[in-house]
């Protein structure tokens, strides 16, 4: 395998790989950016006292992790425009991204703010907090110190999981593979150097998840 393997092509094609790491990353940050929205706002429902809030909120979450990401992106692909909806391959990717990763997020989310003790927050209504300065001062900043590293975990599967993206003809990292597999029959360069720049990824998100996680600690410990 080494002896037929072409560094010279990779290098050929390497501009391309460079416009289509840009393109993963801005795709995986949108997805990231509105996940963290839409998490934030299905784990507020999905709290909520109110049947009628937290029912759907509820059947959201639970519809999402239940299917594929797969099936959802075409759905979304081909389900939008069938019912009147004309939307791009980008948006199309980013609202899979978006509302697949958002389902997770908002589990995150509930469980880092179950986690805080019932005293504390029995302490802050005492205190005479509103709700808004709970969460603020007691609730939001244990929770979001809970849930960073399983965040940054779900962000770094968010990323792996915009290769799909390719399968609607979007440029991204996987997609720079196949066309350079179509147009120099040579998959090994070409789905090997895709891997290449996820695995940078990968590490650039996994350092920063170890590093979150021991400045917690720090912190904590401080």
């Amino acid at each position: 395998m080494l002896e037929t393997f072409n560094i010279r092509v990779i290098l050929e094609y390497l501009p391309l790989y460079g416009s289509c790491l840009l393109a993963t990353l801005w795709l995986s940050g949108a997805g990231l950016a509105g996940s963290l929205g839409v998490g934030c706002v299905a784990c507020a429902l999905r709290t909520s006292r109110f049947r009628m809030l937290s029912l759907p909120a509820a059947a959201y979450i639970e519809s999402i992790r239940s299917t594929p990401l797969l099936a959802q992106l075409y759905f979304l692909y081909f389900g939008l425009p069938s019912l009147g909806v004309p939307v791009s391959e980008t948006t199309v990717g980013i609202l899979a991204l978006t509302l697949n990763s958002g389902a997770y997020m908002a589990e995150i989310i509930r469980g880092g703010i179950q986690s805080i003790a019932p005293g504390q927050i029995e302490a802050a209504i005492s205190s005479g907090l509103s709700y808004l300065q709970r969460m603020r001062a007691v609730v939001l900043p244990q929770a979001i110190g809970i849930t960073l590293p399983p965040m940054l975990g779900q962000a770094i599967v968010l990323v792996k999981d915009s290769a799909l993206l390719s399968l609607i003809s979007l440029m991204e990292l996987t997609r720079a593979g196949q066309i350079l597999t179509s147009e120099r029959f040579m998959p090994a360069e070409g789905f090997l150097t895709s891997a290449v720049f996820y695995l940078m990824i990968y590490s650039a998100l996994k350092t920063l998840t170890v590093w979150s996680r021991k400045r917690l600690i720090y912190l904590h410990t401080g």
